[in-house]
């Protein structure tokens, strides 16, 4: 049996770590949502998704945001810079909150984040800044 190295650990503490967790309150509803996030993968390989894939737990229950990759290379193309997987998380955060908030699409297990909303949202959250 093969164990995990010390750096795999702290690269699996430290991805759970890019968005603290959060408290939503619903406007329609007045319902709390307990919200933690998990990881983020390329979702190419394992949903045949051109998207990257954010894992929440939304009380107790996962939802992906699935920021769509063409985003990515817009944000690139805007800033001249990366999308990193930092400010990637705290997109998908973001829209999580919004959708949370407003009660949009609570109901699904994953949450499709289009190229235009994904730039809208990193403008709100100041990344599109030279």
């Amino acid at each position: 049996m093969t164990y995990p190295s010390q750096s795999e650990f702290t690269s699996a503490r430290v991805m759970s770590e890019l968005v603290e967790p959060f408290e939503v309150r619903s406007r329609l509803t007045g319902e709390t949502y307990r919200v933690r996030f998990s990881h983020l993968w390329v979702a190419i390989s394992t949903r045949r998704s051109d998207t990257v894939d954010c894992k929440f737990l939304v009380n107790g229950r996962g939802v992906i945001v699935a920021l769509a990759h063409p985003g990515y290379v817009a944000f690139s193309a805007r800033t001249g810079c990366q999308l990193s997987d930092a400010k990637a998380a705290q997109i998908a955060a973001a829209y999580l909150h919004e959708c949370l908030e407003d009660d949009r699409h609570i109901d699904r297990t994953t949450l499709y984040v289009s190229p235009e909303e994904l730039l809208h949202l990193a403008g709100k959250l100041g990344y599109l800044r030279s």
